[in-house]
């Protein structure tokens, strides 16, 4: 089953910074390689679902107009509100996923550490509501985890496996380790292959 909103409020409850964004060299280091894995330099409107307590908010808001973050817990969107109150392009709200997905489309989607907790249809529903969402040539930007945890009802490899499997996206950009994978895609198809190309380089 999807995971419920309860279990985020019990981590958020026992901690106000559960995964240790902002104590540990794995998540700044990780945050640093997500960054590095945008194939454009800035963009217009982005959205951040399950956006936690705002650390990699903060970091997006510097190569966009607009983020638009949300998380399912109450305390994590106070937290990156609080965190984010400096950048006057960024709303932060609070999300219930696949039900509340917003309106519009985005030039940049991050789904960073949020698929696996998907199970089921409701794993497909948001991948469509994502390809959905981007604008022409816009960037999809996913991040996971990749060992197998026991809350999860999928891993890291499983949801990349699904977004590969989109023929609207188009893979530009892969980062695999033993922790974690990051990928990026452009949406659609004919797609330049690298960034390199995208600036007329090759």
């Amino acid at each position: 089953m999807t995971v419920s909103a309860s279990y985020f409020d019990d981590m958020y409850a026992h901690s106000p910074d559960p995964w240790g964004f902002t104590s540990r060299w794995y998540e700044t280091r990780k945050h640093a390689i997500t960054m590095a894995m945008l194939p454009k330099a800035h963009y217009g409107d982005a959205f951040e679902p399950g956006c936690s307590i705002g650390v990699l908010s903060a970091l997006l808001a510097t190569r966009c107009d607009r983020l638009l973050s949300c998380d399912i817990a109450p305390a994590a969107v106070q937290s990156a509100a609080e965190r984010t109150a400096t950048h006057r392009n960024v709303r932060v709200q609070q999300r219930s996923l696949p039900r509340d997905w917003p309106q519009g489309r985005f030039d940049l989607i991050v789904l960073s550490e949020i698929l696996y907790y998907f199970a089921g249809p409701d794993l497909e529903h948001i991948l469509s509501l994502t390809v959905a969402a981007l604008r022409p040539g816009a960037t999809l930007l996913a991040v996971h985890w990749r060992h197998p945890v026991a809350e999860h009802p999928r891993t890291g490899d499983n949801v990349h496996a699904a977004m590969a499997a989109r023929p609207e996206l188009t893979r530009v950009a892969e980062h695999y380790e033993p922790d974690f994978i990051a990928e990026a895609y452009l949406a659609g198809q004919n797609q330049p292959a690298s960034v390199a190309a995208a600036e007329g380089l090759t």
